[in-house]
Parts: C-alpha cells; structure tokens; sequence
C-alpha cells in the first residue's frame, strides 16, 4: 500500500456542489485506516477526510463521527485499539460521536435525531467500508429526504478476494464504485472531496 496520498485537488464552489449541513464520517477507525487490515486507499481517505473535517468544523457544520461496535474477536471489538477513532474528535455542540451496532448509522442510533434537532438538510457520507456502513448509511439518509453527498475519492473499501468458480479478485476501487453507483441517481457520487462546501445548519 502507497503511504503517499493523491494530491487532493483545490476546493471551489460550483453550482453543481451548493453547500452541505452536515458531515458524517463513518467508521474511519484505527483497524481500518493503518497496519495490516488498512484498506487499501487509508493514505488517501485519510488525507481526504482530515481535510473534509477541517473545513465543516471552519464552517460551521455538524460533524458526526460514527464508530462501529464489532462482535467479540473482530478487530473493531469496542475498547480494543483497533477500535479507536483514527480522527481526534472536538466535543461541542456540532460535534457528536456515535457508536453503531449495525452498517446502517441511522438503527438503533440517535444520529436521526441529531440531525433532526439540528435542522440539517444535506450531508456528506465518508469512510469505510463502502458497499456496507457507507452506503447503508447514506441510503437511508436518502430514504430521509436528505441530500446526500458521497464524494468519490473519500470513502474506501477492501478488495474482495477471489472466488474459484466465480471471479477472480475485485478490485477495492471497483467495489466502492459500484456501492456508490448502486444508490442511485439521487445521489451525488462523482464530486471531489475537495468540491464539497459546508454552511451551519437552519438551526445552528
């Protein structure tokens, strides 16, 4: 794996990219983002999300960290090191962190409400992995009546290996294509990290 990040491109505002209220960062967790479990893109999504975080915070945004709780035995196992959240977070009153048990960030969570409460309507979905708890995630933030942003360079996935019989190795950005493709139309999937603009949220 690169250690090196692509260069991530200057922001600019376009009437294609009209600002976000909300960005919700889904399970950038240590397990997932360095040593030997890394997906395989960790240097960019990294890059890519430090930046998205710095810019929402600057702006006013709410920032909603989700953290997965995986089963007993699974590199995610919460209070385990690989479960540590990769971003350190600022507490305050637009930024939460959540804990899930499920892919989708919105069962079994209070994140509805949050957004909810804070009078958000578009959010930016980015993280890992990107055909589970980015796209279920983001597919119900659909299903919401959100606009929902998921920039293409900022969420990340594995390779899924070879199956004899069935295919040969998918490649890791092959799957997060298709996951983010899979969403539909209603979703804006070809922006650029670096496009992506924030405001507060109505309420903020």
């Amino acid at each position: 794996m690169s250690q090196h990040a692509d260069p991530a491109p200057p922001a600019a505002r376009t009437p294609d990219t009209p600002p976000v209220d909300a960005l919700i960062v889904v399970d950038v967790q240590s397990a997932f983002v360095t040593g030997d479990g890394a997906v395989p893109a960790a240097a960019r999504l990294v890059d890519r999300t430090t930046d998205l975080l710095a810019r929402a915070r600057r702006d006013g945004a709410l920032v909603v960290h989700l953290q997965n709780d995986g089963p007993p035995g699974a590199e995610d196992e919460p209070h385990t090191p690989g479960w540590e959240l990769h971003h350190p977070v600022e507490p305050g009153p637009r930024e939460f962190v959540i804990r899930k048990p499920h892919d989708d960030g919105f069962a079994e969570t209070r994140l509805g409400g949050v957004l909810t409460d804070a009078g958000v309507r578009a959010v930016v979905v980015c993280g890992v992995m990107s055909e589970m708890c980015v796209q279920a995630t983001a597919r119900t933030a659909l299903a919401r009546g959100y606009r929902v942003v998921v920039p293409h360079d900022a969420h990340a996935t594995q390779d899924v290996p070879a199956a004899p019989g069935i295919s040969e190795v998918v490649p890791a950005a092959t799957v997060s294509r298709v996951a983010a493709y899979a969403l539909g139309s209603d979703a804006e999937v070809t922006v650029r990290a670096a496009e992506v603009t924030f405001a507060a949220p109505a309420a903020g």
